[in-house]
């Protein structure tokens, strides 16, 4: 399992800020991420996953 931390996800993401990574958290276009140790990190195949049912759902 890998997590990604936000600056990685907001790479992974073609460079989106940080309120865009929080308003697609918020309207559910990705997971909520998880906390560890008091940082966020978010579970790569669950965001993959998300990406590819909003692919599927737009085609």
């Amino acid at each position: 399992m890998t997590y990604l931390n936000l600056n990685q996800l907001s790479q992974k993401l073609g460079g989106r800020s940080r309120s865009s990574l929080y308003r697609d958290i918020e309207s559910g276009r990705i997971p909520e991420p998880i906390r560890i140790g008091g940082r966020l990190y978010w579970i790569e195949s669950k965001v993959d996953a998300a990406l590819a049912t909003q692919s599927r759902e737009a085609a």
